[in-house]
């Protein structure tokens, strides 16, 4: 063998050892991107479930607001009672309906003072 084929060999196996080692390092560096997707995306789903302490703290408040729409519930039920006993009688009950548009008119408390 020749000392220029030798060198050949050499220098063609160096080339082909530069280019997988060139292949490896863009894979290893795509693989680290996608690992850092991931995790941002693990980390952003459990930013956005709710810990157990915030369902808790939610179901409470839940049961609060059923207990306090039981409560009005009552006291309009025990003020329909009392007005029907009035002797305005259901006159009074009718007071209590409210506004089908939703909207309060401060010009109708003017107008019946007047």
């Amino acid at each position: 063998m020749t000392t220029s084929s030798v060198s050949f060999r050499i220098t063609r196996h160096t080339e082909d050892l530069a280019h997988t080692i060139h292949a490896l390092s863009q894979r290893v560096v795509q693989l680290e991107q996608r690992l850092a997707t991931l995790e941002a995306h693990l980390t952003a789903s459990q930013e956005e479930s709710p810990s157990s302490e915030h369902l808790a703290s939610l179901a409470n408040v839940d049961q609060l607001l059923r207990d306090c729409r039981e409560l009005l519930a009552e006291s309009v039920q025990d003020d329909v009672v009392a007005l029907a006993d009035a002797p305005e009688g259901p006159a009074a009950i009718q007071s209590l309906k409210p506004d089908p548009s939703g909207l309060v008119n401060p010009l109708d408390d003017l107008e019946e003072a007047a």
